[in-house]
């Protein structure tokens, strides 16, 4: 969800007011995506970077966050979605770290649809915390080295049980990961929108889905059309 700094500035306002149409935004897309039948979707609220950002920005960003939860937890559980959390908790203050434990809680049973938020997460360091609780489990003779695999790995991931992305949006017209799902995004189909996150609507969101549909996933073999020839 990227371009609500540049869509706030673009108008004369502060960088919050870009975040707080960020916010309405997403409530827009939640619904929209419940609406389509999307079962799996995973929003990139705050990266593990995003900490560099200039204090007062981080602390609107929280306090966001916070908003968020507190009006729109109610909505999301009596519409049975239910909440994960994919991201970095350790280093989180106990406020922030214990209401999206609460979302969790709240919403674990739930299974209209599934609304994953990737929060103080960064892929590079989602797979250093697997790889460290790997060895850790190897060091304690809990697991062979003859055993690691994907799968295995896959199993420490923030995402263990969840499906793998199929597809991939990103707005505002940037053409990169930015370390997101870098693992399990490997075979996702993608999508770059020029339009800056306050403005995605559904018209958008059903265009990309449209542009996914038209695709020939491969996974790395061949056509079906080319296998069978």
């Amino acid at each position: 969800m990227d371009g609500n700094g540049r869509w706030a500035e673009a108008r004369g306002l502060p960088r919050v007011f870009g975040h707080r149409a960020g916010v309405e935004a997403l409530r827009q897309a939640v619904q929209n995506a419940g609406d389509l039948g999307i079962e799996w979707l995973t929003v990139y609220a705050f990266s593990s970077e995003n900490w560099s950002r200039p204090p007062a920005e981080v602390s609107d960003l929280m306090g966001l966050l916070k908003l968020f939860i507190r009006r729109d937890l109610a909505d999301l559980h009596r519409n049975g979605v239910r909440i994960h959390i994919v991201g970095e908790r350790k280093t989180l203050s106990p406020d922030i770290a214990a209401l999206l434990e609460d979302a969790e809680v709240l919403t674990a049973g739930n299974r209209a649809m599934n609304l994953v938020i990737a929060f103080n997460y960064g892929s590079r360091n989602e797979i250093t915390r697997a790889v460290r609780s790997l060895a850790m489990a190897l060091a304690q003779g809990r697991l062979s080295a003859a055993q690691i695999d994907e799968d295995l790995l896959g199993s420490f991931l923030d995402t263990a049980h969840m499906p793998d992305p199929d597809l991939v949006i990103r707005t505002s017209g940037e053409m990169r990961l930015s370390n997101f799902l870098m693992w399990q995004a490997a075979y996702s189909e993608f999508v770059f929108l020029p339009v800056l996150w306050p403005d995605f609507s559904r018209v958008h969101l059903e265009e990309a889905i449209a542009s996914f549909a038209g695709r020939e996933r491969r996974f790395g073999g061949r056509p079906a059309r080319e296998a069978v020839s």
